[in-house]
C-alpha cells in the first residue's frame, strides 16, 4: 500500500471515529470525485439510506465545482428537512474540511441542518 492511501485511511478512521459516539442521530456522508459530488443521509441503526442527492441527479453543469457543491448541500438539506430530519452527523470521510467541502456542509447548514 502507498503512503498517500494509509494517510487517507488513517483520516478517514480518525473521523468515523469521532462521529460514531451517537449511532441514534442519521450521518450526512459525502463523496467527492474530480467531476461530481455526492451526498446522502444515512440511519446506521438500520443500514439504510434516508435521502441522497448529487450533481448528476440534479444534472448541474453551469458554475464552479464549489458553487455546484452549495446547490447540492441545499438540496439535500431540503430533502432531509421534507423527512423531518434536522439533527444530524457530518461525516466528511477522508476529504478535509475545504472548498467543495466546507461549500456543501456550510449551505446544508443555511438549509435548515444542524450539525
Amino acid at each position: 500500500m502507498s503512503i498517500i492511501h494509509n494517510t487517507k485511511l488513517r483520516r478517514q478512521v480518525r473521523v468515523r471515529s469521532k462521529i460514531s459516539q451517537n449511532l441514534g442521530v442519521p450521518r450526512l456522508t459525502v463523496f467527492r470525485s474530480n467531476c461530481h459530488i455526492w451526498v446522502q443521509i444515512i440511519d446506521d441503526k438500520h443500514g439504510k439510506t434516508l435521502v441522497s442527492t448529487s450533481t448528476k441527479t440534479l444534472k448541474l453543469t453551469k458554475g464552479t465545482k464549489t458553487e455546484q457543491a452549495a446547490v447540492v448541500g441545499t438540496a439535500i438539506a431540503k430533502l432531509a428537512i421534507t423527512k423531518k430530519l434536522a439533527h444530524i452527523r457530518f461525516d466528511r470521510g477522508s476529504y478535509r474540511y475545504h472548498g467543495r467541502v466546507k461549500a456543501l456542509a456550510n449551505a446544508a447548514r443555511e438549509g435548515g441542518l444542524k450539525f
